[in-house]
């Protein structure tokens, strides 16, 4: 006799599990995916992050989350845990627990071995449907490259590359900036070498 195949979860099953897990798990089509741990690099580099937009944003109606913030991708049915996120006034969340976003402005990932193909691929590909989002920030922990896709009228979106310690970000859903050198600092030297671990 065959064993029985487990039956999917359905979205409600999938927050009451996750919210009483001690690991992370992304949801899609009734199955779950656990989440790798991160590297120290990554975990410095998104921590920059929220301390250089948090700084830029204290006195505005946005709010930066990092990787505790669940976003809903309503249209696919899907949760998943971004490294970082930016939402702007009327934040939408999908009950009254409030971790779990509907309309993120900015999204920003930090690339891993694991995790780069499908951050730039199908992860992209369903974030687009994400009818707020304006930006999609891609970073990378061992070299310097920051790449930047920002969402035009007619949908098509715009890609930027920032290669050098002196770059700029303009994220132009927030009007803030990000620069290279906070982007790596404690990760990269400012002479572009990896900083020592």
């Amino acid at each position: 006799m065959m064993p029985k195949l487990r039956e999917p979860l359905t979205s409600v099953e999938y927050l009451v599990l996750e919210r009483e897990s001690e690991t992370k798990n992304e949801y899609f089509n009734g199955e779950t995916f656990a989440m790798a741990g991160a590297s120290r690099r990554h975990n410095q580099i998104t921590t920059n992050l929220v301390c250089m937009v948090g700084n830029q944003l204290a006195n505005r109606v946005c709010s930066v989350y990092s990787s505790d913030m669940k976003v809903k991708i309503d249209k696919l049915n899907k949760y998943t845990y971004p490294d970082v996120l930016i939402v702007c006034q009327n934040q939408q969340f999908e009950d009254e627990n409030e971790d779990v976003l509907l309309n993120p402005v900015v999204i920003m990932e930090v690339l891993s071995d694991s995790t780069e193909a499908y951050d730039r691929g199908d992860k992209f590909i369903h974030y687009q449907n994400i009818p707020s989002l304006v930006e999609y920030v891609l970073i990378s922990q061992k070299s310097v490259q920051v790449e930047k896709f920002l969402r035009q009228l007619d949908h098509v979106w715009v890609y930027s590359k920032y290669l050098e310690m002196g770059d700029e970000i303009h994220l132009t859903a927030v009007d803030c900036i990000l620069t290279i050198q906070e982007i790596y600092a404690k990760v990269i030297s400012p002479s572009g070498y990896q900083a020592a671990l």
